[in-house]
């Protein structure tokens, strides 16, 4: 009983830290002024929403070990945008709705990145998906685009020779972009 008592929120500041590792490389200032990507608030969250992807992604390649981890980092991720949005001013009776939108369409890029991945010998499958997703209805540079794809195959790779225990332990180390 006490260790439950204690586990908790030790689990949540390890959540909380790789969250915060997470979101601090997906604000670097390179993939906004030198990638093209918005800075807006859904250029933000489609950084955050890319990254953590690529951070659950691996964390599923533990398996069942890591799956409860998974769901806690995935939980953490929407609990803080229900907080941003009360922060910004929503209402609280439309932020329910939003956090919920918000997961729908990280669920819909978790689908065309991973098709992306998936397509290893038709790099514009992956291309097209960030585009779309993280370019939104702007008019990126192809370049960017192609930049873009080759920043995350990188980080896929690196990613995963990265230690889960490290990651269960609030510890990421992206690679450079």
């Amino acid at each position: 009983m006490f260790s439950r008592l204690f586990q908790r929120p030790r689990r949540e500041r390890t959540i909380a830290a790789l969250y915060g590792a997470i979101v601090a490389q997906a604000r670097l200032p390179h993939f906004f002024a030198e990638l093209g990507v918005p800075d807006t608030l859904e250029g933000r969250f489609e950084m955050v929403s890319l990254h953590a992807w690529l951070v659950m992604r691996r964390l599923a390649m533990g398996g069942k070990p890591t799956a409860e981890f998974n769901q806690g980092l995935f939980d953490f991720m929407f609990a803080d945008l229900d907080f941003n949005l009360r922060e910004m001013g929503a209402g609280d009776m439309k932020v329910g709705d939003k956090v919920k939108d918000l997961a729908s369409h990280y669920y819909g890029r978790v689908g065309a990145y991973d098709a992306g991945i998936a397509a290893k010998e038709d790099p514009s499958v992956l291309e097209s998906a960030l585009d779309r997703n993280l370019y939104g209805s702007t008019l990126p540079d192809p370049a960017h685009v192609t930049a873009m794809a080759h920043y995350v195959r990188r980080q896929l790779a690196h990613l995963e020779t990265f230690p889960i225990d490290r990651l269960l332990a609030g510890e990421v180390a992206f690679a450079a972009a």
